[in-house]
């Protein structure tokens, strides 16, 4: 089965630009920029700041008036890139930029 559609994550653009790092805990972590308009030096910066942050792990989510915790699904959030904003979704140790 094809791990991308287990997770959840749309397939990646033949234009994705991928950065490689390792979290704080020497698991190997990435930021996939799936727009491909991303130059390297911001992927970096933002890589850098989510394993400083520690986003990078299976976390377990409630979701309000939940009476179950859902571990491992995505956290997403917009985050702003030079001039454009961006849709980011974290799931494990893959923090993926998306257009809207």
């Amino acid at each position: 089965m094809d791990e991308q559609q287990d997770s959840g994550l749309p397939p990646l653009s033949p234009h994705a630009r991928i950065v490689e790092g390792q979290t704080r805990r020497g698991k190997p972590c990435r930021v996939v920029d799936n727009t491909g308009t991303v130059v390297e030096a911001e992927l970096r910066k933002l890589l850098h700041e989510l394993i400083e942050q520690d986003h990078f792990q299976p976390l377990g989510l409630s979701m309000a008036g939940a009476n179950s915790i859902r571990i491992g699904g995505p956290q997403t959030a917009h985050v702003q890139l030079g001039d454009d904003l961006f849709r980011l979704i974290v799931l494990d140790y893959e923090a993926r930029i998306e257009g809207f």
